[in-house]
């Protein structure tokens, strides 16, 4: 290297290019670039609607704007499930690419984010990142940082694998803010799922105040998923108590999305597998309420720790497994390949991914118990954070269902291991079994 650096610039102005180079920013080559935009423009499915269309032009508009001035700023974008938050972040990311500006997208989320990069290949993988690589960035490295599902930003960068000397104690969203000149916030304050994510509507805020960034807050309403039927997530909001909706019952006869309460957990598994057959997406998903082994059983598979009575059905692969066998996916592309059908997944592999129809198995560790109400039974869960996390353990269980129920697109049928939690939901129903109400066919242009 110091031969092939030496002929080149070793002579003349050698010196003051390579300080050039040395002292040089960071920026992704065009030909990369135009390769996101390529990628993320071909995509029918990216495809901006409604208000997703007006946050989509502030941020463009303000990216220009930073670009002449020494404010940062800051968007705050709220929006509950399905309401298209990552389809604005990828599609945001495909035009600032196109443009030319140093945009990178950002998540909490491996398996999120591998799968990201495995889409649009190699060449653009290095601008799909995780909220951590931020903090040995410069001051305003970076011009635009697209935080997806940003609730999942932690206190500190710091893991366990963080060498003594690089640890700090700034917080992971300073980190964030001061590396960009314009940093996007997508957040839904109910999908926290572990104590230690903090990324929250008030830090986010009070945040971009300490820092003197312009603050632009917007909301996602329009529901992309569950069938378009904001009232199944309203309805699903208000009879987990998350929040109070006008929701109180969900009437299948009223809406186009498919619900159903299945009465074991192999009749839910062939539903969810009759879906696949028919193309398309399904998968099953379950509370944390069973052990996870993290090692291969004696035959060479993955162990079946979700066990219910005769049903045995393996977890995804745990992302540290090694020699998995033929035609098991990686914890990371569970969601993706086909064959995360054979497994069910965890909040931690289905979070921040969508199909077109979901499979739950509701645990023990959230119940309903007459006269109480929701009670989290720490004793079942198998999730050794949140089982630790004290007087949050029911908020964050309840997170944890709302995420895995509202990740179908088209569906969602549940079976639930306590009786009275399944009676007490099928009270907040009406004409379950019944055809879904057809969607409106609009008239031909």
């Amino acid at each position: 290297l110091a031969r092939h650096l030496f002929e080149r610039v070793g002579g003349g102005d050698g010196e003051r290019v390579l300080e050039r180079v040395a002292k040089s920013r960071y920026r992704p080559a065009k030909k990369l670039l135009s390769h996101v935009s390529m990628v993320i423009r071909e995509e029918p499915a990216f495809v901006l609607l409604d208000e997703q269309q007006v946050v989509f032009s502030q941020v463009m508009s303000a990216v220009e704007d930073a670009m002449s001035d020494s404010r940062k700023h800051v968007f705050l974008v709220h929006g509950g499930p399905g309401t298209g938050k990552s389809v604005l972040a990828l599609n945001l990311l495909g035009a600032l690419s196109g443009k030319g500006y140093n945009s990178q997208h950002a998540t909490g989320s491996k398996a999120f984010t591998k799968t990201l990069q495995k889409i649009v290949g190699r060449q653009a993988a290095q601008q799909f990142r995780y909220f951590n690589n931020f903090g040995q960035a410069s001051p305003n490295d970076v011009d635009v940082v697209l935080c997806d599902e940003a609730h999942r930003i932690r206190s500190t960068s710091n893991h366990r694998f963080t060498r003594a000397a690089q640890r700090s104690d700034r917080p992971q969203i300073q980190e964030i803010i001061e590396s960009a000149r314009v940093s996007v916030f997508f957040v839904d304050d109910q999908q926290i799922v572990r104590p230690n994510e903090i990324g929250s509507s008030k830090l986010i805020r009070t945040m971009a105040s300490e820092h003197g960034c312009v603050l632009h807050e917007n909301s996602l309403e329009t529901q992309f998923r569950c069938g378009g039927s904001e009232g199944f997530v309203n309805w699903l909001d208000n009879t987990l108590q998350v929040r109070k909706t006008a929701n109180v019952l969900f009437d299948q006869h009223q809406e186009t999305f498919e619900f159903g309460i299945i009465s074991s957990p192999e009749a839910l598994d062939d539903i969810v597998r009759g879906k696949a057959r028919e193309g398309h997406s399904a998968r099953l998903v379950a509370g944390y309420c069973w052990p996870w082994s993290s090692t291969l059983g004696e035959d060479g598979q993955l162990v079946r720790d979700v066990r219910i009575g005769s049903f045995e059905r393996a977890w995804n692969a745990r992302p540290d497994m090694t020699g998995l066998p033929d035609g098991v996916p990686k914890s990371d592309f569970w969601a993706y390949e086909p064959a995360g059908i054979e497994q069910v997944g965890c909040i931690y592999t289905a979070q921040g991914f969508e199909f077109d129809y979901v499979g739950v198995i509701w645990g023990r560790d959230l119940r309903y118990v007459p006269g109480e109400g929701w009670v989290g039974d720490r004793s079942i869960s198998q999730d050794t954070p949140v089982r630790g996390s004290k007087d949050r353990f029911l908020e964050l269980v309840r997170n944890t269902y709302r995420v895995l129920l509202s990740r179908g697109m088209k569906g969602c049928y549940v079976y639930f291991e306590d009786p009275e939690t399944e009676k007490f939901i099928r009270s907040r129903t009406e004409n379950l079994g019944l055809a879904p109400k057809a969607i409106a066919q609009q008239p031909a242009a």
